[in-house]
Parts: structure tokens; sequence; C-alpha cells
């Protein structure tokens, strides 16, 4: 049986992976955009937009790093990601390896999400506007 404990420590674990991944992701688009210009333009991006698609990223995961925030960054990730489902599909490239890393990506962010208390906010909220 899972302990709540070890429920905690897995979350933990796969939210800082997460993290690590989207904000060495982040990093790379910001700091380094020529190094993704070929793959920018074979999804027709520009190799320009490189910082502001990472500065998006990177709110997302100071969002998403932060517990009373982490639902709403939970949310922006998934969307970034879905975003770049959509330009491998829009290529044709179904169930290509990139679209398989966001799969993975994003059901990390939601699971580190779900084994912490990051919905407790949230729910607090909820509780007090339906008492008022």
């Amino acid at each position: 049986m899972i302990t709540s404990a070890t429920r905690r420590r897995l979350a933990l674990a796969l939210r800082l992976s997460a993290i690590l991944i989207l904000g060495a992701d982040a990093a790379v688009m910001a700091f380094r955009p020529d190094a993704l210009a070929a793959e920018f333009a074979a999804t027709g991006f520009e190799a320009a937009q490189a910082p502001q698609i990472a500065a998006i990223l990177a709110v997302s995961i100071l969002l998403y790093a932060v517990p009373r925030t982490a639902l709403l960054g939970a949310i922006c990730i998934t969307g970034f990601l879905g975003g770049a489902i959509c330009a491998h599909v829009r290529l044709g490239e179904l169930a290509s390896p990139p679209q398989w890393i966001c799969v993975i990506l994003g059901i990390m962010t939601w699971a580190g999400v779900r084994g912490s208390k990051s919905w407790q906010p949230w729910l607090d909220y909820i509780e007090t506007a339906d008492r008022q």
C-alpha cells in the first residue's frame, strides 16, 4: 500500500523532473535560439520567436513551481504542450517522438499536482465562496 508520504515524495519527484526538463527547454530557447533554428523552421516558426515562446514557458513553469499557483501553472503547461503537439500534427507527424515527449511531460505535470496539496487553496476558496 502506498502511504501518503510516499505519494507526496513521488509527486514531488515528478514535479521537479517536469520543472527541470521544461526549464532546460525554456533556457535553450531563450539563450541559444540559433541551436533550434532548423527545428523551428521545420515546424513553421521563425527562430526569432524562440525568446517569446521561452518566456511563455518560463512563466508557466514559475506558476507551476509555486504551490499556491501550481494548478494554474499545470493548466498553462498543458496548453503549451498541446500547442507543441498541434504543431507536429499540422506537419503530419502523428505519434512522433516529440509528441510522445509532450504527452509524457503532461502526465508528469498533472501527476505532480495530483499527489501534492496544490489543490487545497482552490478547494478552500470554493468552500468559502459557497458559504457566502
